[in-house]
């Protein structure tokens, strides 16, 4: 019965360092201790005994599970391996473009490359193709998207 409960405890144990630990060898061998428990209760105690800890080592696991989604997060463990702050603008914002004309650098089918304002830029189109040389104008911007449609 010891070496069950110390599979046992080992596996959850070892499942819970998964969190902090990288490469997944921590929960691999915690889960094959779970498994070996499970199998060695059914092995030493029968059928009854071996399906009554199979359902409280399913149980502890959903409910291990549900509290390190709900407070694992949040606590201060956590608070050490998750960033909150942001490194940079990612500067994809072009509002100087809009109204601007250019020239399709590459066929538009409906992206492609347009040269607008002397500069290099990914283009979609309304819909339509546009030929590469066509003349074309900006008529919004959507975030990073640049639609534009031929003059």
């Amino acid at each position: 019965m010891t070496l069950i409960f110390t599979l046992l405890i080992l596996g959850a144990i070892l499942l819970f360092l998964e969190t902090m630990l990288p490469g997944m060898i921590a929960g691999i061998i915690g889960f094959v201790c779970l498994m070996a428990g499970v199998i060695l209760a059914y092995h030493d105690f029968g059928y009854a005994t071996g399906c009554l800890i199979l359902a409280v080592v399913m149980v502890g696991l959903l409910m291990g599970t549900w509290c390190w989604f709900r407070y694992y997060p949040t606590s201060r463990i956590a608070k050490q391996f998750i960033s909150h702050s942001s490194v940079g603008e990612l500067g994809v914002d072009k509002p100087e473009l809009l109204d601007q004309t250019g020239v399709a650098l590459s066929q538009l089918r409906p992206s492609g490359t347009a040269s607008i304002d002397g500069q290099r830029v990914d283009v979609v189109t309304e819909g339509d193709l546009i030929e590469r040389g066509t003349e074309v104008k900006v008529v919004a911007i959507e975030g990073a998207r640049i639609v534009v449609r031929k003059v």
